[in-house]
C-alpha cells in the first residue's frame, strides 16, 4: 500500500462480517474486490459474551469456523494483492488467543499454498509493569470501578490493552500482508488503512465504527458484508449483497450502538465527534456522511481483566403446573426458603460459602424485575437452579442436595407431591467456573507503542518480535 498516498476515490475497506468466525460470505468477498477495495480488515473478538473467554483465553467461535472464514479471506487477500486485518483475534485478544488464530492461518497458508508475510501484535500486559504504571498514577478507573490494587492485578489469569491503528499501520507500512491483532478497539482496525493512506480522520474513524459490525447498519443484517470509502471529505458505505441496503437512519444509528453517547466516541489517542455530521443517501444502497470531526486527546489504553472465581452447577425444570402459575412468585419464594434450609441441614457448614439462585423463564429471568400488577400468567415457565460453590464438587453436591424439592416441591403443604417436568437425566449440569470481569480502567502510553509486541511470521522474514514498533 502506498502510504500517505489517497486513491481517486478514497480508500476501499471491505468488511466481510462482523466477527471472524461468524460467517464470511464468498460472493459478498468477491463483490468487494471487484468494487475496488485497498483492504479487507474485521474484527474477531469483543467483550460481549461475557469475561470466561478473557479469563481462559479460549475462543468463543469453533475453530472450524474461524478456519472456514479465513480460508475464504486469505484466498481472496491473495489473489486481490490487498492486505487482511483481524483485530481482537480468538474473542479476547490475548496472547493464547492471538497465538491460536495464527496457527489456524497458517495451516490454511500451508493448505492453499500460501505464503504471506504476517505481522502479529500482542497486546496482553505484563503485570509488573501495570503494577509499575498504576503506582506512578497511570492508571485510573472507569465506572462503575475503583482504583486498582496490585492484589486485583494479581487475581487475573489475562489483562489486555486495547490497540489503536498505530501498530497496524507500521505493520502495513513494515510490508505486512496480514496482520492478526490482538485486544483491539473495534475501530481501530477498519480505520488503520485509510488513516494510514491519507484520508481525513473523522471519516475514518466514523466509517469504522459504522462498519465494525458488518450489516448491522444495514437493513437486513443478516446479509453481512459491508465495503466503507473514505476520502478527504467524509465516507460512503454500502452492503456488498445486491439485495441489501443502507439508511441513512441505519447507519446514523450505529453511533448508539455499544456506545454511551450518540455523538462521541472515545479512542486511543482522541475522541471521534459526529455531532456535525449529515448523512444522505446517495442512490438506494449507499449512504454518505460528512462532517464528522476527529479531536486528538493524550493517548490512553483501556485495560480489561479477567479471573476465575467460584463453581456452578445448574439443573432445569419445566412447570406447567396451573396452580403454581396463579401464584409463581410465592411459590417461588417458598422453595428457595425450602431449598436453603434442606442444605442447611443436610451439609451444615460442609457446604462453605454458597449461593442458590432460582431463575423463571417466561416470567421475569431476563429483567429481574416484579411483574407489574394484574399482568397475565404465563401458560408455562423454564424454571433454571443455579448452585454456586466454591468447587465443582460443592456445587454438584448442594444440586444433588436440592434434586428432590426442586423436583418435586408442592405449591401447597398436605397435597400429593407433583413432579415436574425435566429434560436431562442426569439433572445436574456441571457449567464449570464463573470468571468475572476485574479490570475496566485506562492506562496512560508515552506513545501507541508502549505496552506492544510486534512479531513478524513467514514469508521473507524470521519469526522474530519487537518491542519498538519497528517495521522489520
Amino acid at each position: 500500500m502506498n502510504d500517505g498516498k489517497l486513491p481517486d476515490g478514497g480508500v476501499k475497506v471491505l468488511v466481510p462480517c462482523g466477527a471472524l468466525g461468524a460467517g464470511v460470505r464468498a460472493d459478498e468477498v468477491e463483490a468487494g474486490l471487484a468494487a475496488g477495495a485497498h483492504a479487507i480488515a474485521l474484527d474477531a473478538g469483543s467483550t460481549d459474551s461475557g469475561p470466561a473467554y478473557l479469563g481462559t483465553g479460549k475462543s468463543k467461535y469453533s475453530r472450524a469456523a474461524v478456519k472456514r472464514d479465513l480460508a475464504i479471506l486469505m484466498d481472496a487477500r491473495d489473489r486481490a494483492g490487498v492486505p487482511l486485518l483481524v483485530g481482537s483475534c480468538g474473542t479476547s485478544g490475548c496472547d493464547e488467543a492471538v497465538d491460536w488464530t495464527l496457527e489456524i492461518v497458517q495451516d490454511v497458508a500451508d493448505e492453499l499454498g500460501l505464503r504471506p508475510r504476517i505481522a502479529v501484535l500482542y497486546s496482553e500486559q505484563d503485570k509488573a509493569t501495570l503494577k509499575a504504571k498504576n503506582a506512578a498514577g497511570q492508571v485510573r478507573a472507569l465506572a462503575p470501578l475503583g482504583p486498582l490494587d496490585d492484589a486485583t492485578v494479581d487475581a487475573c489469569s489475562h489483562i489486555v490493552a486495547l490497540l489503536g491503528p498505530e501498530p497496524y499501520i507500521s505493520a502495513l507500512q513494515g510490508g505486512a500482508e496480514i496482520v492478526l491483532g490482538g485486544r483491539t478497539t473495534d475501530t481501530a482496525v477498519l480505520a488503520a488503512a485509510p488513516l494510514m493512506l491519507g484520508a481525513a480522520a473523522g471519516a475514518a474513524w466514523h466509517g469504522a465504527k459504522v462498519a465494525e459490525c458488518g450489516g448491522q447498519c444495514t437493513v437486513n443484517p443478516m446479509n453481512p458484508g459491508i465495503l466503507f470509502s473514505v476520502d478527504a471529505e467524509g465516507f460512503d458505505i454500502a452492503p456488498l449483497s445486491p439485495d441489501n441496503r443502507c439508511e441513512p437512519r441505519t447507519v446514523a444509528a450505529h453511533m448508539l450502538y455499544e456506545n454511551s453517547d450518540p455523538f462521541h466516541l472515545i479512542e486511543p489517542g482522541g475522541v471521534l465527534d459526529v455531532t456535525g455530521s449529515e448523512y444522505r443517501a446517495l442512490d438506494a444502497r449507499t449512504v454518505r456522511v460528512t462532517g464528522s470531526r476527529w479531536r486528538r486527546k493524550p493517548y490512553t489504553m483501556k485495560l480489561e481483566g479477567a479471573a476465575g472465581g467460584a463453581f456452578q452447577t445448574i439443573m432445569i425444570v419445566g412447570i406447567e403446573d396451573r396452580a403454581v402459575m396463579a401464584d409463581l412468585d410465592g411459590f417461588m419464594a417458598r422453595m428457595d426458603e425450602a431449598l436453603r434450609d434442606r442444605v442447611r441441614r443436610t451439609m451444615g457448614e460442609a457446604a462453605g460459602d454458597y449461593d442458590i439462585s432460582l431463575r423463571a423463564y417466561g416470567w421475569n429471568a431476563v429483567s429481574g424485575q416484579a411483574r407489574p400488577p394484574g399482568a397475565p400468567a404465563p401458560l408455562e415457565v423454564g424454571l433454571l437452579f443455579v448452585a454456586t460453590a466454591a468447587t465443582q464438587a460443592l456445587a454438584t453436591q448442594i444440586a444433588k442436595v436440592c434434586n428432590p424439592y426442586f423436583f418435586h416441591f408442592p405449591v401447597r403443604r398436605g397435597i400429593e407431591l407433583p413432579s415436574y417436568a425435566f429434560p436431562f437425566s442426569p439433572a445436574e449440569i456441571e457449567r464449570g467456573q464463573v470468571f468475572e470481569f476485574k479490570l475496566n480502567h485506562v492506562v496512560q502510553t508515552a506513545d501507541p507503542f508502549e505496552l506492544v509486541r510486534i512479531r513478524w511470521v513467514g514469508a521473507g522474514v524470521q519469526d522474530k518480535e519487537v518491542r519498538d514498533g519497528q517495521a522489520a
